[in-house]
């Protein structure tokens, strides 16, 4: 009964976020080396609406970082800013990348003209999205090892594990390891800031 309350109230979580989870993922407050049964395991669909077969599960892991997001249908934003960037054919290159992924919920909480501002200047824009992106795959064990990870963008990110879970800078891991075929997403709720932009 315990258990079956704790699913429930898992797949209400996944439902909320609305993003796609593989059956291998973890969720932000796992122990490292956790593998147990997430509630998008349960359901017959996955949250983008695809059903939990063994097929779909594998056409999803040939979706590049770009094809992955758009999929999802929760990364609107980020994807409107990458195509402003001129980031696109980065996150559809051979990789691998890791990228921690604002959802629409994330960009939504900068702070009111921010997105608007940040859309307009092409150099800043850069600076921020490939601060979101590790050269290399690392899945959420890795990540829950670490202290800090390099970006793209140069500067390092600071990885902090307590009780609330995984946090990337001031962002909350939300959803991890949706593998793609040039890499890894995990999503986040706060846009995180390089040291350039918060100068």
């Amino acid at each position: 009964m315990k258990k079956l309350i704790v699913l429930t109230i898992m797949a209400a979580v996944v439902l909320m976020y609305g993003n796609v989870m593989p059956a291998a993922a973890h969720c932000g407050s796992c122990g490292v080396g956790d593998d147990h049964a997430h509630a998008a395991k349960t359901a017959d669909k996955m949250a983008c609406g695809c059903d939990m077969s063994e097929a779909s599960m594998h056409a999803h892991a040939k979706m590049n970082l770009m094809q992955m997001a758009d999929h999802a249908g929760s990364f609107n934003t980020l994807l409107t800013a990458v195509k402003a960037a001129g980031l696109e054919e980065t996150l559809q290159s051979a990789g691998p990348y890791t990228l921690f992924a604002p959802s629409d919920e994330a960009f939504a909480k900068l702070p009111k003209g921010e997105l608007d501002k940040l859309l307009g200047d092409k150099d800043k824009l850069r600076a921020l999205l490939t601060y979101h992106v590790h050269s290399g795959m690392v899945k959420s064990d890795e990540v829950m090892k670490a202290k800090s990870l390099s970006t793209v963008n140069g500067d390092k990110a600071m990885i902090h594990v307590g009780s609330s879970g995984v946090m990337i800078d001031n962002a909350t891991v939300t959803m991890t390891d949706i593998e793609c075929s040039n890499g890894v997403i995990h999503v986040i709720d706060k846009v995180i800031l390089p040291k350039e932009l918060t100068s």
